[in-house]
């Protein structure tokens, strides 16, 4: 099986690195191949819904780091998605790769897995809810099958993350995705 997982958040060893490290650990065990990207590294230029993308076969307007991530998504099997929560939604910087899926639609409705792994700090999973809500609701739009979403409360550091359930958690839904 073919993984994407899309990282999102501006800190390299931060809470959902954790996870998304574990997560591809898992991955790897059961023998999957695993592209990371790590949104918040890259060039992503914001959609500006200019419709050229859809108007025209030359794909986006904006050349960036897309490019490199586009080839990638499109031959995937599964799609994972890891970001903290920051006022209760995922990163901007996730946001801004998920908006410029649109050039791409038509190729990405084939009904991919995909999963939401989310880290925070507050100690109940409601500042999830909205993150959750907006990734089922696009799995939907797609026709991806939603294999799980894993919100990692009371994670506000990778101390935290480590001594929670979290990270088994990563790593076992890394391990079973094919199954799901």
């Amino acid at each position: 099986m073919k993984i994407v997982v899309i990282t999102g958040s501006p800190h390299k060893n931060g809470s959902s690195e954790v996870l998304a490290e574990e997560f591809i650990a898992g991955a790897h065990k059961a023998g999957h191949m695993v592209y990371k990207f790590d949104a918040a590294a890259k060039k992503i230029h914001p959609c500006i819904a200019c419709d050229k993308c859809h108007m025209e076969k030359s794909g986006c307007v904006f050349d960036d780091d897309m490019s490199e991530l586009n080839r990638h998504l499109i031959e995937s099997d599964a799609v994972v998605f890891v970001s903290p929560i920051y006022y209760y939604a995922i990163t901007s910087q996730l946001k801004a790769v998920i908006d410029r899926f649109y050039a791409n639609d038509a190729a990405i409705q084939n009904g991919k897995k995909s999963a939401l792994i989310l880290a925070f700090a507050d100690d109940t999973d409601s500042a999830a809810k909205g993150a959750a809500e907006s990734f089922k609701s696009m799995c939907g739009y797609l026709g991806w099958k939603d294999v799980g979403v894993i919100a990692a409360c009371g994670c506000s550091d990778p101390a935290g993350v480590h001594e929670s359930p979290f990270p088994g958690q990563a790593r076992l839904l890394g391990r079973n995705i094919a199954n799901l």
